[in-house]
């Protein structure tokens, strides 16, 4: 996998995409818009069979996506 990193609106991640917060990376499953019924929230969810990891955060926050 590369190492190209680039900073984006946590509204353009998509499922698949491979993300860094802080210490942690991990791959977006699914995204929760409106999160807990806030339009100003997204969830990004990693779901796998050995670790489910969720990173909620403001939709016009941005993330760093792994890309290339």
């Amino acid at each position: 996998m590369s190492d190209n990193w680039e900073t984006v609106g946590m509204a353009d991640v998509k499922a698949g995409d491979r993300v860094r917060y802080r210490d942690f990376e991990f791959t977006i499953a699914r995204i929760d818009e409106k999160f807990m019924g806030r339009d100003e929230m997204i969830c990004l969810i990693e779901d796998e069979p050995d670790r489910w990891f969720a990173y909620p955060g403001p939709v016009a926050g941005e993330i760093e996506v792994q890309r290339g």
